[in-house]
């Protein structure tokens, strides 16, 4: 179902109907035309997100967009902030996901710094792992800022959380995903962030391929709807068909089940899926209410961004 009238807030877009933000060359045309898709389908707003790269790309990326943004009405009122994913991640094989494993670094204030100058005001959220952040010295410096901060990517101890939630961490980035395929029955991330519900606002890639319906089920009535979100995490083919697309300098794969796989089928990289086939799924095979359905993807996105 598409509408006119925003229906939907997402907090972590990657690209859109064939447009990749974390290309290199991103041109306005390309970037006001993925908007108009988004507006399309009933989005009234996202957050445009760079992932990891070298430093120097991630900068170029995010000025790209931020020079777009200042110049573009359209784009203005579709791109509500930036959300950078990484580089400060893990890089435990199985934990750092479609991020390239060669540019994951521990946390670094004075290289977020070049980033957030980069975006100009409009980084809105940063993706990292606590348990590269010394001291907690960057959750600190971006909380200090008013700038979101969430888990990632990650495999913090129970204290880590803990210590990170304590200097400021407010969100834990899709649960379930960008963690390994196998873990330890009971001692592991999820359950440790689940632990904590109640200190986060945990957000799941609710498209019933990145987590299958029953456990995304599971998982929201555990969190309840009041403190989970429910984001895409879209890349170039969102609201396109199957072939060969890209997530900066990365091929990517998409069949005609439309996941989006790396080329050697060993990870998931973001997903196809757009707000209106989320609301589906949340719908139809977890069976949520509307009013559940509007504030995840709706209300507490809009609420986490200061826009409630």
């Amino acid at each position: 179902m598409t509408s006119n009238t925003p229906q939907f807030v997402d907090l972590q877009v990657n690209g859109y109907a064939g447009v990749d933000f974390n290309q290199d060359n991103l041109s306005a045309a390309d970037l006001r035309r993925a908007c108009e898709r988004l507006r399309g389908d009933g989005v009234a707003g996202i957050q445009a997100t760079i992932i990891t790269d070298e430093l120097p790309r991630m900068e170029a990326r995010i000025k790209r967009i931020a020079t777009i943004h200042g110049s573009d009405s359209l784009v203005r009122d579709v791109v509500w902030g930036i959300h950078v994913e990484g580089p400060f991640i893990s890089d435990t094989p199985g934990c750092y996901g479609a991020h390239p494993r060669a540019a994951v670094r521990p946390a670094d204030v004075d290289a977020m710094q070049r980033l957030l100058d980069a975006g100009d005001g409009l980084v809105r959220m940063v993706t990292l792992a606590p348990e590269r952040d010394t001291g907690m010295k960057l959750v600190r410096h971006l909380a200090a800022q008013n700038i979101l901060v969430s888990a990632g990517h990650c495999d913090p101890t129970l204290d880590q959380l803990r210590e990170a939630i304590d200097a400021g961490l407010t969100m834990f980035t899709h649960l379930g995903n960008g963690c390994p395929t196998t873990l330890p029955r009971h001692d592991n991330i999820i359950q440790r962030a689940l632990s904590l519900r109640e200190k986060l606002t945990i957000c799941f890639i609710a498209d019933g391929i990145h987590i299958p319906a029953v456990a995304l089920g599971n998982y929201l009535r555990l969190t309840g709807t009041d403190r989970a979100i429910a984001v895409t995490d879209a890349m170039a083919a969102a609201g396109c068909g199957p072939g060969h697309y890209r997530i900066g300098s990365q091929n990517i794969d998409v069949c005609d089940d439309m996941v989006a796989w790396a080329p050697d089928g060993s990870h998931l990289a973001g997903s196809t899926a757009t707000m209106p086939t989320m609301a589906s799924v949340l719908r139809e095979q977890t069976g949520f209410s509307d009013a559940d359905i509007r504030r995840l993807t709706l209300d507490n996105p809009r609420r986490v961004l200061g826009r409630g």
